[in-house]
């Protein structure tokens, strides 16, 4: 095993299949997750997948204590790859405090730990809501920030900010990835994306209707002014999202990175909007979806797509998956997951 990696929120959706991809890579990461929105069977899933079960600590970062302990405890840390955050938007616009509490506590929590303890590599999971509804399109990684729309979005910004200071000031390097929209799920279908409740993001939505588990599908709004009156967005496969964790993560311990804090667009530069992506699962899937047209939905920006020459010149990385094998991904998962609820 090479550098050990520790990844926060590391049993979450894109958190294991980081975990994956970083032991695939000959790593060893160390997992510390509060199952807060997700399930302790997923390290299971991940040595069924790699032969390898990583350490795991069930604690809450934004517990200082404990924190400070897990970095006493795990010594020779080289990196953390930090997903912990809490990610609806939704969620974010109705209990901002929430947000802002968790999602800003634990990163400065764990900042501090890492700078008493001499871990001096950080890839920070950030995101495209970083950008507001933008005036022009494809995203760059120089388009200024808008007024989040949202308190998720709000603590991304101000995460990247922290981080921004926090690496000038201090022995640190930072990679910043700001995602568009991760969907898909690995090929064995073993992990892959499990929201609690009613489904947040569109691609849940979509394949809890094709089997069965939501009667119909809303479309938040058709009158925008986009390629069918519904929203646009960037999908990636979150198998191409995880190797480019682990390329952030190999530039940063190579001390190849160019600057204290870099920060990458990860998408496919290409747009989809929500029409696109049912008419796509129903050719995949063979099944037609009930859809209802609902009213727009607030903190949604319109369009947002990615420019990721950056990412593909300077971090070596590119996107190798297309929206069919995204979503054929997804739709295995999601019957996979039907067909173990059965037994």
């Amino acid at each position: 095993m090479k550098h050990k990696i520790l990844v926060t929120g590391g049993l979450g959706y894109i958190g294991s299949h980081t975990v994956v991809k970083l032991i695939e890579a000959g790593y060893n990461p160390v997992i510390i997750d509060n199952l807060s929105n997700s399930e302790m069977f997923i390290l299971e899933r991940i040595a069924a997948i790699t032969g390898h079960k990583p350490p795991f600590y069930q604690l809450d970062l934004c517990d200082y204590k404990a924190v400070a302990h897990f970095f006493d405890v795990e010594k020779n840390i080289q990196a953390v790859i930090h997903f912990a955050a809490f990610k609806s938007v939704s969620e974010s616009v109705s209990d901002p405090l929430k947000y802002y509490n968790n999602n800003l506590l634990s990163l400065t929590n764990v900042l501090q730990c890492m700078e008493y303890s001499g871990v001096g590599n950080m890839v920070f999971s950030s995101s495209a809501t970083v950008y507001g509804q933008p005036d022009k399109l494809p995203i760059t990684e120089n388009t200024p920030f808008k007024k989040a729309l949202s308190a998720y979005g709000d603590t991304k910004q101000m995460g990247e900010a922290i981080l921004e200071k926090v690496s000038a000031a201090k022995e640190m390097n930072v990679i910043a990835l700001r995602y568009f929209n991760p969907v898909g799920a690995h090929p064995t279908s073993l992990i892959g994306e499990m929201p609690r409740g009613i489904p947040g993001n569109l691609m849940p939505f979509v394949t809890q209707t094709g089997i069965g588990k939501r009667e119909r599908l809303t479309v938040f709004g058709n009158d925008y002014n986009t390629v069918d009156g519904t929203c646009v967005r960037d999908y990636i496969h979150v198998m191409d999202l995880a190797a480019a964790h682990v390329t952030a993560c190999e530039r940063l311990l190579s001390g190849l990175n160019a600057e204290r804090l870099e920060v990458f667009n990860l998408g496919t530069g290409k747009g989809s909007s929500v029409m696109e992506i049912v008419t796509m699962f129903e050719k995949v899937s063979g099944i037609k979806l009930s859809i209802q047209i609902g009213g727009r939905r607030p903190g949604d920006a319109e369009s947002v797509y990615a420019d990721v020459t950056a990412a593909n010149n300077i971090l070596k990385w590119k996107a190798a998956l297309n929206l069919e094998e995204m979503i054929a991904s997804s739709w295995e998962w999601e019957k996979q997951l039907s067909k173990e609820l059965l037994h």
